[in-house]
């Protein structure tokens, strides 16, 4: 019978037997992870530590709909401070503890795993960009939020890198999705090019309609990756760098498939441990130069509860945000002249003030004065 954890247990412990716990989970992660500082890195790897073996437990379990109920039930004890003994639980309610998590963002998650037990067709992109938003999206989300990154657009930007990386994992594992069942491919695309989606599951062989739909996905992919990688900017220096490698590495898988013909029916696209070192150095490199864009992209429709979410949370706890924005020296500059409008303005209001202050104090001196001479 599972028993609430000991309070005395270390923190410290709970966090580095989560890293013990994560070295055989993502690579693509795990790599990217050890560019964090170390005030973020135990976060970050609790909080991963939990969603993996969350979905772990639901693809695992005899009874999917069970292993969600017993999960939302972890995380009413995790948000009570009051978790079950797993080391994953541990963590993360030192996270949510600390960084008042947003709740939402984790049921979001829970929520998207709970469609994957439903087997969901998604008639187009728009609905896998939903799907995209609560099973990857969310841990966007969290990302940023424990970094203290906590702007809307912010927020909006890390929620996409998430979608982005998903439709890369979509992209990648239609034939390991197939003959497990299971089709993330838009609906209308695979009508667009004649193909039968319950047809093709019985038998999910490569066809020149799969890879220009598998094309289409990394294309939508890129699309996403672009107009997020501009939120890395807004995050505080020491973090940028690891963000931007996960952001790189993911793209790469896309690239790695376009040069095997879009196949991802007869083998899965790895990026290779070298190319993935190199991949790091450049993200450390380049990081410091991405800038934050003087009008932001508008954000997908399908992320915008997880926004609102956050900003919520906010709001609560009066919360801010606490990133060091990444302004290109033009910015800079037309930061800095309005500025310095701003000041001259406040300084013109001031006087102003100051001379119908005077003028109203003459004026009562006056009318005092008339009084005192008229005898009154």
């Amino acid at each position: 019978m599972l028993k609430p954890y000991d309070k005395k247990k270390s923190q410290i412990r709970d966090f580095n037997e989560c890293v013990e716990l994560m070295r055989g989970g993502s690579k693509t992660f795990f790599a990217a992870s050890r560019l964090l500082p170390q005030r973020v890195r135990q976060a970050s790897v609790a909080l991963y530590a939990f969603c993996r073996v969350a979905d772990d437990l639901v693809d695992n379990h005899s009874s999917p709909t069970e292993s969600l109920l017993q999960l939302q039930q972890r995380l009413d004890l995790i948000y009570a401070q009051e978790p079950l003994d797993f080391i994953e639980d541990h963590a993360l309610s030192h996270v949510v503890n600390e960084y008042k998590l947003p709740r939402a963002l984790l049921d979001a998650l829970l929520e998207g795993f709970a469609w994957d037990t439903q087997t969901r067709h998604y008639p187009d992109i728009e609905a896998l960009h939903a799907y995209g938003a609560r099973v990857a999206g969310s841990v966007g989300a969290m990302m940023s939020w424990i970094m203290g990154a906590r702007h809307s657009t912010t927020l909006a930007r890390a929620c996409e890198l998430g979608v982005a990386m998903q439709l890369t994992n979509i992209a990648r594992d239609v034939g390991e999705d197939a003959r497990n069942g299971r089709l993330y491919l838009p609906l209308n695309w695979l009508q667009a090019e004649g193909i039968n989606p319950n047809e093709w599951l019985k038998n999910p062989v490569l066809t020149p309609g799969i890879q220009a739909i598998v094309g289409k996905l990394l294309n939508e992919a890129d699309r996403l990756y672009k107009q997020s990688i501009v939120g890395v900017a807004d995050l505080t220096p020491d973090c940028r760098a690891a963000i931007f490698a996960a952001r790189l590495i993911y793209a790469e898988i896309g690239q790695h498939l376009r040069a095997h013909r879009l196949d991802s029916i007869n083998q899965r696209s790895v990026v290779p441990f070298s190319r993935k070192l190199w991949l790091l150095m450049q993200a450390k490199i380049q990081a410091p130069f991405v800038v934050i864009p003087k009008k932001p992209s508008q954000a997908l429709p399908a992320i915008d509860y997880l926004v609102k979410a956050c900003e919520a949370q906010c709001a609560i706890y009066g919360l801010k945000h606490s990133g060091f924005p990444n302004r290109g020296i033009p910015q800079r500059i037309e930061w800095v002249l309005e500025l310095i409008e701003r000041r001259l303005e406040d300084d013109q209001e001031f006087i102003r003030n100051l001379k119908r202050s005077s003028k109203e104090s003459l004026q009562n001196i006056s009318t005092v004065g008339e009084r005192i001479s008229s005898g009154h």
